[in-house]
């Protein structure tokens, strides 16, 4: 049995995710729920397998930072059945790796029921961030965000991804994508890079540190659309984290760069409704209006919960709100 047999088995019974486990069947995430894989894989069970299929996927300079003990990010394709994103790691048990299952088709903003505001706010410039916990679907929504871009601007649009998730065409738009690790050395080195690479729209995958935000923040201030994701839970942690990431001497000035940089904070969890065998993507959405950015500026992020509540009007919505409006 070889990883590809393993992989199309999994994607066969629906999975999202796929865990490998040194000795032991595979075990898979199916709307949600995992479960174990047929114990009839016997060559997955195998200590060693794991480490020899995945090895011709990884760059030599990939695979050797991974023997000296370190996890590694990358994506590949397998013939015949899809692209997957893997994260490989060392464990007390032995070797691991969790593969996700791209699709390969990019989804529309309809088919994975966006908030119907997200096509205005994208005619703007400035920050838009997509939020969510891990395996939230924000790396769908993105490429959903940019697919529509793509089909209905005529941009340049630069992609800063760890790894490569979605493939985007050139459309009616010109689409650059990189990786970190393997195109440029980090995300802020390939932040930088990209504002001398006429952008019109840049994706940045992931805001993980001080200087990733300051650029993007610069870039969004200068006249580009800059979407990313961060893993909070809402409008109002979102902003709390970006700000909490300056020194306290620099908060009021990020406050405020903040408060004119954000278009719209769009957060997402996954919910499966009761006598349903499938999650849906449910939104919070936080629209910049002039009295949301007031109350960036002012440092009373504890507000914005109530200003979104009652933002309807201009397309908001609380997690809560979205969760009553769920058919039944």
């Amino acid at each position: 049995m070889n990883l590809e047999d393993v992989l199309q088995d999994a994607v066969t019974q629906g999975a999202s995710d796929i865990h490998f486990c040194s000795g032991q069947a595979p075990w898979v995430r199916v709307q949600g729920e995992l479960c174990q894989i047929s114990q009839r894989q016997q060559n997955a069970q195998n200590p060693c397998w794991l480490t020899q299929v995945l090895a011709p996927y990884m760059e030599k300079g990939l695979y050797a930072h991974f023997l000296e003990g370190h996890e590694v990010d990358f994506s590949f394709c397998a013939s015949g059945v899809g692209r997957f994103r893997a994260n490989v790691f060392k464990s007390l048990t032995g070797t691991r790796a969790v593969l996700r299952h791209i699709r390969d088709a990019v989804p529309s903003l309809a088919e994975i029921n966006a908030p119907q505001v997200i096509p205005n706010l994208l005619k703007n410039s400035g920050l838009f961030l997509v939020t969510g916990p891990t395996g939230s679907g924000k790396s769908t929504t993105l490429a959903a965000v940019l697919q529509r871009i793509n089909q209905t601007t005529q941009q340049h649009i630069i992609t800063l991804e760890d790894p490569i998730e979605f493939i985007h065409t050139n459309q009616q738009c010109l689409v650059t994508q990189r990786e970190i690790g393997h195109h440029s050395k980090s995300f802020s080195h390939a932040l930088r890079a990209a504002l001398r690479e006429d952008p019109d729209v840049i994706l940045v995958g992931e805001l993980r540190d001080f200087e990733t935000i300051r650029l993007a923040l610069t870039a969004a201030e200068t006249g580009h659309l800059v979407l990313a994701s961060l893993h909070t839970r809402n409008a109002a942690t979102s902003v709390e984290r970006i700000v909490d990431v300056f020194d306290s001497a620099e908060k009021a000035l990020v406050r405020s760069q903040l408060s004119e940089a954000l278009i719209g904070v769009v957060s997402q969890t996954l919910h499966r409704p009761l006598h349903s065998n499938r999650q849906h993507a449910v939104f919070e959405v936080m629209v910049a209006t002039p009295a949301i950015r007031h109350l960036i500026r002012e440092g009373k992020t504890s507000q914005i919960h109530n200003a979104v509540q009652t933002g309807a009007a201009y397309g908001m919505q609380t997690m809560a709100q979205a969760m009553q409006a769920l058919p039944t």
